[in-house]
């Protein structure tokens, strides 16, 4: 009766994302349309869905996961998920970013780049960090789907991935961008409620939040403190790497692209702010499921085992709908952003081909199929747990784009010279760290960041910019 329950609900929820698809590739006209929606969406829609694509699978199961590992010193990540990774940036980045890739007539963040700093090495190399290694992350967010699939509704892995996995490619390939911010929409709701009936219900059984921290402090106190068992090096870059890293995140910054003006970000700003705050509960109940069940064979089951064992059939199964529908928002974002950057940035951009405004849509439709295919593929033996993946892939990318962009938009003296050294060493030394061991416990994407900072100021210093085009 669980497994039918389960069934009943997701196929239904799929079905309803598949019409979605239906009914918006009716919308989509032009590659604009299909890579921003025409630059015509409200703030609400606009909101929800970032918030959708930012917190996916990745955070609610991934974020459990570290939860169960390290305990409520956890609760800061989500903390900061909220107020550095949605309400200042959207302060921050917004306006400019509207205002600006409209006037440079942009739809990728490699083609803004490569536009401000009059450079075609620079949109050429942000575009390859960003094709390869949002690839990663898809991975990423496909195996948090499918694990919690094969826990709730007892099937193989391989069944997990292939269910989530091929509706997205669908119905992105067909609605483009405007399929995925109203699926992401409908998701952000679910998630939202999926998160706060889990909260709900994990509260109640183990006798409130009060107990629940008398309970961890008992298996271990450091479960309890900050930075507890995980220690501050560990905490401070994952805070970091999850939050600022989100500036230089493609799948979310185009949200800014997309909205319809900048008189509207105001609005934006405090719905995402205020819906961002469900952020805290993955992390929350990762903690408690580590009294429930403190031998778990991976950290990534932690939240669907919780939710198996606190939630009855038709919980379950609305939480399982969120956890879909959170993986599905990010993973369908990222697709229109490779594939796009593919099409425009690569395809056009690199190798200089031409295409009508009809063929680029169609190159644009099966670049998604392709990229939606290959992470299928990959994730059906993914390495790692999924946050360690996801934040491999966000500090690669961040030590790429993040600081370009923000001088992009805040410093029109910023040189060319400067920003591709800064991207090339930036990413450079974000993929070599992990290797070296993560020295003095820093996240790869604190040292990569941190060596990006300084090579474009002082490149900048040494190779000035001699015109300005674009205005910042």
């Amino acid at each position: 009766m669980e497994r039918l329950t389960y069934a009943i609900v997701l196929i239904l929820y799929l079905a309803i994302l598949a019409a979605v698809g239906v009914v918006t590739s009716r919308r989509l006209k032009t590659s604009s349309d299909f890579a921003i929606g025409g630059r015509s969406i409200g703030p609400w829609v606009t909101a929800l869905s970032f918030v959708a694509a930012y917190f996916s699978s990745v955070i609610i199961i991934g974020g459990g996961g570290f939860g169960y590992r390290f305990g409520l010193a956890t609760l800061w990540i989500g903390a900061a998920n909220v107020a550095i990774g949605c309400m200042l940036a959207w302060i921050v980045l917004g306006k400019r970013i509207r205002k600006l890739t409209e006037e440079t007539n942009s739809m990728t963040i490699s083609e803004f780049l490569g536009k401000r700093y009059a450079s075609p090495a620079v949109m050429i190399f942000s575009a390859a960090v960003i094709f390869l290694f949002l690839i990663v992350y898809n991975v990423s967010v496909v195996k948090g789907m499918a694990n919690a699939i094969q826990v709730l509704m007892d099937v193989p892995y391989l069944a997990g991935v292939l269910i989530s996995g091929i509706v997205i490619v669908f119905y992105v390939s067909i609605g483009g961008y405007f399929a995925v911010v109203w699926t992401s929409f409908i998701q952000a709701w679910i998630m939202i409620a999926g998160l706060l009936l889990l909260t709900g219900f994990t509260l109640h059984r183990v006798g409130g939040l009060a107990a629940a921290a008398e309970k961890l402090a008992a298996v271990d106190p450091g479960y309890v403190t900050t930075p507890g068992i995980w220690g501050w090096a560990g905490l401070v870059s994952f805070c970091l790497v999850v939050s600022l890293g989100t500036w230089g995140m493609p799948q979310l910054v185009i949200r800014f692209y997309s909205i319809k003006n900048t008189r509207v970000l105001r609005v934006g700003t405090v719905v995402v702010t205020v819906g961002a705050a469900v952020a805290l509960l993955p992390y929350l109940n990762g903690a408690i499921a580590k009294i429930f069940h403190p031998d778990l064979a991976s950290p990534d089951l932690a939240i669907p085992t919780l939710t198996r064992s606190v939630l009855p059939p038709i919980g379950g199964a609305i939480f399982l709908a969120g956890v879909i529908a959170a993986g599905m928002s990010t993973f369908a974002g990222v697709l229109i952003i490779t594939s796009t950057s593919l099409v425009r940035d690569i395809f056009k951009g690199a190798l200089k081909r031409d295409l009508t405004p009809a063929q680029e849509l169609t190159f644009a439709r099966r670049a998604s199929v392709l990229v939606g295919v290959a992470s299928i593929l990959i994730a059906i033996r993914p390495p790692g747990l999924i946050l360690v993946l996801t934040a491999f892939a966000w500090a690669v990318i961040a030590s790429t784009n993040l600081w370009p962009m923000l001088f992009g938009i805040y410093w029109k003296r910023t040189s060319p010279a400067g920003t591709l050294a800064s991207m090339v060493i930036g990413a450079g030394v974000a993929v070599v760290w992990p290797a070296l061991g993560s020295p003095f416990g820093l996240h790869g994407f604190i040292a990569g960041t941190a060596a990006a900072l300084m090579t474009i100021l002082i490149g900048t210093a040494l190779y000035p910019r001699r015109s300005s085009p674009g205005r910042a």
